[in-house]
């Protein structure tokens, strides 16, 4: 028989006294301990996250926040950051903070920093149970005042600061910026690229990575008529200029992707967005159609003829103007134009608009030998054989485009970035220079004519995406990187897959392939269950995007219950079913549901990124009840909502189990046809080999 469900074996620690492992009843668990008013006490987990058991101790941690509210305010200095600490540490707990805020401490904590009497470790826990209180979303950023604002960002900057106060100070703009649009004009008065740029060059990796998310948080709440600033750069926005002008691109460079130390994921992520943020500027460009009638637009293209067949512009009484006209129409046509009448006309299609154009005079400028290279090549073969410049530089800017994504956001959980792209001030387009060469040169090594157009365009798609995939340091090694990757070495790539995906059609192998799914699904399932007993950790993400929060969730060895809690740190390894505090009985689960049919997806304020939809999944209990994840990525998606289909007796659907089950199907197909006639298999594994009679041949360094 089942204990009672009040009755539950705990280890409970008094201050000052041994810890006991004891059964309780947790209606009357206060009074073990023989204390007066036991209702002004409650069970508080001892771990690193100190949140209290149940919401039912409401009007104790109102009385606690009262203390503390009275605490912070005391004269005596170490009493003062006595109770400061106390409130970091409990303002992590949603139940306390809304007890806290409601005693306007949220206000009281503002004018403490305000005053500025405060220093060292009594600001940095003033910011930390500021930070604390904010996350939980309860309270709206848009109330806090220009003082406070210029107080925070004079913490960021000074050159010397407490690294503590430094961290909060920065978490605090971002938040602030990403949150309101009208605290974003504030702080961007208050804070310039310059004054944040010495915090980079600095050692300390969680310092740079605040830095560099505040710059992207400026970067992306601009509005857009600051960001786009008609100029001789073609349209390059104030923040770009910025950029160029305070030499951030090298400073992060060489600070940060080049340092000694490893990039961990959340310094990762933040470069994936500023890489994401830059390709951006170029949307603008990208989504420009060309004027045919603008004779400055025009200029381009007369200045591309005249770099490539060495033509001065000819005076206009140098000939008929049919004469000029036919001279134009077949340089046009040398140089690929589909439109060799008007080559402007070729420019009107968006994407990619006039940053085609950009590119094309870009080659002709700066890589001149190689553009003129390209042109006088094709313009001496075969009609048929040519490949054509002007259409092929469109569709190849169209598709670096896509590739790069240039115009979406970028993901909540993506870090995706490219150590190259930092290398130089203008590495789309070097980016497109080594591109449009290959194309080129494939298009030689294809032997292509104008109707394998296409053709050629989805190879120079698959060389570009795994020269990518390999994520070179610089833009010679993905030059290197593309010259390994020929058209011949593509064909035989392919080739290999083709192999290794196999797939037999006869009757016979069928019949063997429907025979042995089973037992291949039912491994699959066993090693979803299995990871789900590993755990998983998961982050939390709130409003601010930078969150140092995690959870952990396991399932029981016996698949009966799960078992999760809140970590302060990531872990190394896997967490013990004891030191989580919560579980929730499968029996209990009555479904799971995926994507924006999860609860927290529609909360008001939830990230709804399509990557974050992707990701997220719920299980719900009981009548009302959820619990709800967002996975860390695609792959413990996939597994943790498999897992979840396994144990409630449902079908697993996800890619990765379609993937799985092509894999060791093939496999098992393959191993269970190899011609093993007059071959002996041992039964027995060969023997070890035994010891050397010395180690003369080991070096210990």
């Amino acid at each position: 028989m089942p204990p009672p469900a009040d009755i539950v074996k705990v280890a409970i620690e008094w201050p000052g006294a041994f810890p006991r492992l004891m059964e309780i009843d947790q209606v009357r668990s206060r009074r073990t301990w023989s204390l007066g008013n036991p209702e002004n006490y409650a069970l508080q987990n001892a771990d690193s996250t100190n949140f209290y058991i149940t919401e039912k101790v409401r009007p104790l941690l109102a009385q606690t926040a009262q203390q503390l509210h009275e605490r912070i305010q005391s004269s005596s200095m170490d009493a003062k950051l006595e109770a400061l600490k106390d409130l970091a540490s409990a303002s992590r707990d949603i139940t306390f903070a809304q007890e806290f805020i409601n005693l306007d401490g949220i206000s009281l904590l503002t004018q403490m920093v305000e005053s500025g009497t405060d220093f060292g470790d009594l600001l940095s826990f003033t910011l930390t149970a500021f930070v604390e209180l904010m996350d939980h979303g309860i309270v709206s950023w848009d109330t806090f005042s220009v003082a406070f604002i210029k107080k925070i960002a004079s913490y960021v900057n000074k050159s010397a600061m407490d690294t503590a106060v430094l961290q909060r100070s920065l978490a605090i703009l971002e938040s602030m910026v990403l949150n309101s649009q009208d605290l974003y004009q504030k702080v961007a008065q208050e804070i310039t690229i310059g004054q944040l740029i010495p915090h980079l060059q600095g050692t300390d990796q969680d310092i740079q990575t605040y830095t560099i998310a505040v710059i992207n948080a400026l970067f992306l709440k601009a509005p857009e008529e600051k960001r786009q600033v008609d100029s001789a750069f073609h349209c390059l926005t104030e923040m770009a200029h910025i950029l160029a002008q305070k030499q951030l691109r090298s400073i992060i460079l060489t600070n940060i992707i080049r340092s000694a130390r490893p990039i961990n994921d959340e310094m990762a992520h933040q470069l994936y967005v500023l890489q994401v943020l830059t390709f951006n500027l170029l949307e603008d460009r990208m989504m420009t159609k060309m004027d045919p009638q603008d004779q400055a637009q025009r200029d381009i293209i007369f200045e591309l003829r005249r770099i490539a067949f060495d033509v001065e512009c000819e005076p206009n009484n140098s000939g008929s103007i049919e004469k000029r006209k036919s001279m134009y129409t077949r340089d046009y046509k040398k140089l690929g134009f589909i439109n060799h009448v008007n080559p402007a006309v070729d420019f009107t299609q968006i994407p990619p608009g006039m940053l085609a154009l950009d590119n094309m005079l870009y080659l002709a400028k700066h890589h001149q030998d190689a553009y003129i290279r390209i042109v006088l090549e094709n313009s001496s073969r075969e009609d048929k054989h040519e490949c054509p410049f002007g259409r092929s530089s469109i569709e190849l800017t169209k598709m670096l485009c896509e590739i790069l994504k240039v115009g979406e956001l970028p993901s909540e959980n993506c870090h995706d970035f490219h150590p190259m792209f930092f290398t130089h001030d203008r590495s789309f387009k070097e980016f497109f220079c080594i591109c449009i060469q290959l194309l080129n040169k494939t298009w030689k090594e294809m032997r292509a004519t104008s109707e394998d157009f296409n053709k050629v365009m989805q190879v120079v798609r698959e060389q570009i995406m795994r020269a990518l995939a390999a994520k070179p340091n610089s833009l010679d090694q993905f030059k290197s990187r593309l010259q390994n990757l020929s058209y011949t070495e593509i064909l035989k790539i392919r080739q290999s897959e083709r192999m290794n995906q196999e797939d037999f059609q006869s009757r016979p192998i069928q019949e063997l392939r429907e025979k042995i799914q089973p037992e291949i699904m039912e491994l699959i399932k066993q090693q979803r269950l299995n990871r789900l007993c590993e755990g998983t950790c998961f982050r939390k993400i709130s409003c601010r995007r930078r969150q140092d929060k995690f959870w952990y969730c396991r399932l029981s060895p016996n698949h009966k219950v799960l078992h999760y809690g809140d970590l302060e740190e990531h872990p190394q390894g896997e967490v013990p079913h004891d030191s989580l505090q919560d579980k929730l009985p499968v029996a209990d689960i009555k479904a799971v549901v995926t994507g924006k049919d999860c609860p927290h997806m529609k909360e008001k304020g939830a990230l709804k990124q399509k990557e974050v939809l992707e990701l997220a999944f719920s299980i719900l209990y009981e009548s009302d009840e959820y619990l709800n994840f967002i996975a860390p990525d695609k792959h413990e998606y996939c597994v943790w909502t498999d897992g979840l289909n396994a144990l409630l007796g449902k079908e697993m659907t996800s890619e990765f189990t379609k993937s799985d089950l092509d894999t060791l199907l093939s496999m098992e197909m393959k191993l269970r046809l190899l011609d093993l006639e007059n071959i002996q298999i041992p039964e027995a594994p060969p023997p070890i080999p035994k010891e050397p009679s010395n180690y003369d041949f080991v070096y210990d360094n």
